[in-house]
């Protein structure tokens, strides 16, 4: 049975694209990594990559066609051992469409770099969501099998099941007409179900050392994405084939790491981040800290009201900036932008094994003193892992000091769904020339991560300013 192509959507506004051209013709042998043809958004060209072996047999698309829905049939790929020339489009679909307007013969002036190109884990299956036409999700399909109990799956499905001993026959199918894909097979594998005795996958494996050395030159298969849609990269098995059997200690991932690999993941893959580093001059911040500690007033046990600290401080400065160059004060919600009254600023707390980022909520009018004290509240209860989810969901910024560790500079990976975050360095002695003179100064560096959909340079920079200048003259935040 033939694969269907369906025209991917390229990001989670696109509706329509244009197919530029393709890069294969009718008859062409494809195999899983081909890029088969190239689509236009309104800002670049991106390149679509088959997943499965085969043969493109008939184009329904002609290049140069604009206005492709997302989802609707462009191509049918004849699998191996099926003949390209019975395939046919679908009852109801036509011959190749023509193109309506010619393609763009000069670049867009947005269009990404030296060719720079996007890949796609599928493109012969809609994204979860509206099929077109009502037709259902193949998703709830069963595996497709034949009346000789042949079982349908892609070469790469079956190359995976293989090497992890899964048995194909209790895989359940979600590519068209149910065949099993290979991210059904990854599914399986991470869901525990559907493995194949021990002794078949022990003989997987010796079938695969001794097809080794024929099949060297080829890449290694990279594994299937998971379920939360960031790519995986190489299997458990090719990286353990890197280190010598006993070497090391194998340790599962609990939710938290799961979760952390995850959205971090995401957020370097869907929001691009550009950096903004300063120095900040940290004398008359010291000097006010000192003043304001000595002044704290006494407890009943004769502890002090309050301790600052100079992360009381970044917190602060940090909130007033937000309100300061209100413009930043946003974070990106699909297909607007939401711009907030007040600063919510989030703090990154390390504990065993992970951290949490419980937000400080208005920041820019709370007191230094209630921010500390609501950060070593925050804190404690992080470490026990206490924390209510709504004290560390949203927020529009946040704050990794890294500081107490020595470390002077570094670039810190933005939490969605906020748009910026503020990596703190250590405060130390640097010399530096005053009025024509050296001078010995007290100084960190902090460098600001923003999201470009977000913020553009010269917005980012008038935020990390207003953000020095607050560090440089303190009291500014006391009134």
């Amino acid at each position: 049975m033939p694969i269907n192509v369906l025209m991917p959507a390229l990001s989670p506004t696109m509706e329509k694209g244009n197919l530029a051209k393709w890069l294969k013709k009718e008859g062409d042998a494809v195999k899983s990594g081909d890029v088969i043809a190239e689509i236009e958004t309104d800002k670049a060209t991106m390149e679509v990559e088959a997943v499965d072996e085969g043969v493109l047999a008939k184009i329904l698309v002609a290049e140069g066609t604009a206005d492709v829905p997302v989802n609707e049939l462009i191509a049918l790929i004849a699998e191996e051992g099926e003949d390209p020339g019975s395939v046919q489009a679908p009852k109801g679909g036509a011959e190749a469409k023509t193109a309506p307007v010619e393609p763009k013969s000069t670049p867009d002036q947005n269009a990404a770099p030296d060719g720079a190109h996007a890949s796609y884990a599928r493109v012969d299956q809609a994204p979860e969501g509206a099929m077109p036409n009502g037709a259902a999700s193949s998703a709830n399909q069963p595996t497709a099998q034949a009346s000789d109990g042949r079982i349908f799956a892609s070469p790469l499905a079956r190359r995976i099941a293989k090497q992890e001993g899964v048995d194909l026959s209790a895989v359940k199918g979600s590519g068209p007409h149910g065949r099993v894909i290979q991210r059904d097979v990854q599914a399986a594998i991470e869901g525990g179900t559907a493995k194949a005795g021990a002794s078949a996958k022990s003989q997987a494996k010796s079938e695969d050392k001794a097809a080794a050395p024929a099949a060297a030159p080829e890449k290694a298969a990279p594994k299937a994405a998971p379920a939360g849609g960031a790519p995986a990269g190489l299997s458990l098995e090719q990286v353990k084939g890197f280190y010598e059997q006993g070497s090391f200690e194998e340790v599962p991932l609990d939710g938290m790491r799961k979760t952390i690999a995850k959205r971090l993941t995401e957020a370097m893959q869907v929001a691009p981040h550009f950096y903004l580093t300063v120095d900040c001059e940290l004398d008359a911040l010291m000097k006010l800290r000192e003043t304001l500690n000595a002044s704290a007033g006494k407890d009943k046990d004769g502890k002090p009201l309050f301790k600052l600290s100079v992360n009381d401080f970044v917190i602060k400065a940090m909130g007033l900036a937000l309100t300061r160059v209100p413009t930043a004060n946003a974070v990106w919600a699909e297909d607007r932008i939401l711009r907030f009254k007040h600063a919510e600023v989030g703090v990154a707390v390390a504990i065993d094994g992970g951290l949490f980022t419980p937000v400080i909520r208005r920041a820019d009018q709370k007191t230094l003193s209630a921010i500390s004290n609501e950060m070593k509240d925050f804190a404690a209860r992080a470490r026990a892992k206490k924390l209510k989810p709504e004290e560390y969901q949203g927020g529009v910024t946040s704050v990794s000091n890294l500081g107490m560790f020595g470390i002077k500079h570094f670039t810190a990976v933005i939490n969605p769904p906020q748009s910026t975050i503020l990596a703190v360095g250590a405060g130390e002695q640097r010399v530096v020339v005053k009025d024509g003179a050296p001078a010995v100064i007290q100084a960190m560096t902090a460098t600001l991560s923003c999201d470009h959909r977000v913020l553009d340079g010269a917005l980012g920079a008038e935020l990390i300013a207003a953000f020095k200048g607050l560090i440089e003259n303190p009291l500014g935040m006391l009134v």
